[in-house]
C-alpha cells in the first residue's frame, strides 16, 4: 500500500545527494497548522508558537510529521522555527543544558515520525529530516521575521550568536540538511550562509526568504534576485537551493522568473508559499478571502525550475497530496515527451 498521492510504496524517494540531478522534492506543509488538528491548546499567538509543544505533547509533534509523510511528502522539517537558547530558558523555564537538549528533541521525534512511517510502509525509503531554522526576528514575537526591522537596530554578530547554538544542536542531532527559512534580510542571509561555511562545512541547507508583496524584494527591502544569486555564489557546494516562502502562491513566479537567465549553472530553487493570508500580531491570520490552493500554480513553478515544493504557513497534509499529485503529473508529462534533434514533441 502506498501513502496518498504516492504512485508506489516502492517509488524511489529523492535525497540530498540526488536533487543534483532534478529530482523533485516535495516538502512537507505548515507544521503548526497541522499540529492544530492534534492539539486543543492555541498555537498562534504564543511566544514559543509550535516549539512549545515539544515539551508539552511530543506525540502531538510526532502525529502532525506522520500526517505529512502519508500525504506524499519527501521529508519533515523539524518543529524547531521558533526554537531557542534564550526562548526556552524564559518562557519554559529550563536550563540552558535542557534548552539545548529540547531543540535536539526536534529532531529525535522527527525521526520517530520517520520510523513510524517506515513501520506503515516498509517498500519506502527512508524520508529526509530538515532542520528549520526560522531567523532572529521569530524569537521578538513581533512579526518582524515578515518586516525585516530589527536589521536596523541588531548587530550582526547578536544575531550570529543566537543561531550559533541551536543550529549546533540540530546538526549534532544528525538533520540530513538545514532549512535557513523566511530570512527577512540581506545582512541575516550573508551571515548565515557565511555560518555554514565557517562552522557548518559538512552540512548542507536552503537558504529560504521572507519578501515583500512587491514581487521583487526582501521583506526588509532589497532586491531578491540580486540578493538570492550573490548568497548562493557566496557558497553553492553547500546550499542545495536558493527560493522564497510563506509568501502568497501568486507572487512566487514573480520572484523566480528569470533569476537563472543567461546562467551556465542555474540556482537550484525553493519555494514553499503560504495559503495566501497574512499573519499580523495583534489580529492573528488575516485576508482568508484571499487563500488560494497552493497546488493549483505547482506545474507553472516546476517549468520555471523549481525543485523543491511544498508549503508554508495555514497549509495541510491535505494540500500536500495535492502538491504530490500535481508533481507526479508533471513528471509523466515531462517522461511523455521525446526529444529528437532538439525538439520536444508529445508521443
Amino acid at each position: 500500500m502506498a501513502p496518498p498521492g504516492v504512485g508506489s510504496s516502492t517509488q524511489k524517494r529523492p535525497s540530498v545527494a540526488s536533487t543534483a540531478d532534478n529530482d523533485i522534492v516535495v516538502l512537507d506543509g505548515g507544521f503548526a497548522t497541522q499540529l492544530s488538528c492534534h492539539v486543543s491548546q492555541q498555537i498562534d499567538g504564543d511566544v514559543l508558537w509550535s516549539a512549545r509543544f515539544l515539551a508539552t505533547d511530543k506525540e502531538a509533534v510526532i502525529d502532525a510529521h506522520l500526517d505529512f509523510l502519508r500525504a506524499g511528502a519527501d521529508l519533515v522539517m523539524t518543529n524547531s522555527y521558533q526554537a531557542s537558547i534564550g526562548g526556552f530558558v524564559e518562557h519554559l523555564h529550563l536550563t540552558k543544558e535542557e534548552s539545548y537538549d529540547l531543540i535536539k528533541e526536534s529532531v529525535a521525534l522527527a525521526r520517530t515520525a520517520c520510523e513510524r512511517y517506515q513501520k506503515e510502509f516498509p517498500n519506502s525509503p527512508a524520508p529526509m529530516i530538515v532542520g528549520s531554522v526560522g531567523p532572529y526576528g521569530a524569537s521578538l514575537h513581533d512579526g518582524s521575521e515578515y518586516s525585516g526591522s530589527y536589521a536596523k537596530s541588531t548587530p550582526v554578530d547578536t544575531m550570529r550568536q543566537w543561531h550559533i547554538p541551536r543550529i549546533k544542536a540540530l546538526v549534532e542531532a544528525g538533520v540530513d540538511l538545514l532549512a535557513l527559512e523566511t530570512i527577512p534580510c540581506r545582512i541575516e542571509a550573508e551571515m548565515l550562509v557565511d555560518l555554514l561555511k565557517k562552522e557548518f562545512p559538512n552540512t548542507k541547507a536552503w537558504l529560504a526568504f521572507s519578501v515583500a508583496q512587491d514581487g521583487k524584494s526582501l521583506a526588509y527591502g532589497e532586491n531578491f534576485q540580486e540578493t538570492a544569486r550573490h548568497c548562493y555564489e557566496m557558497n553553492p557546494s553547500q546550499l542545495v537551493a536558493v527560493g522564497v516562502n510563506c509568501v502568497a502562491p501568486r507572487l512566487v513566479e514573480s520572484f523566480i522568473s528569470g533569476i537563472n537567465k543567461d546562467r551556465r549553472n542555474p540556482i537550484p530553487l525553493v519555494v514553499y508559499p503560504n495559503s495566501g493570508e497574512s499573519y499580523k500580531v495583534e489580529l492573528g491570520w488575516i485576508d482568508r478571502d484571499k487563500c488560494e490552493p497552493v497546488d493549483t500554480y505547482v506545474q507553472r513553478w516546476l517549468d520555471l525550475g523549481v525543485t523543491w515544493v511544498g508549503g508554508c504557513c495555514r497549509t495541510y497534509a491535505t494540500d500536500v497530496s495535492r502538491i504530490r499529485h500535481e508533481v507526479e503529473k508533471w513528471k509523466r508529462t515531462k517522461s511523455d515527451k521525446t526529444c529528437q534533434n532538439g525538439q520536444c514533441v508529445q508521443k
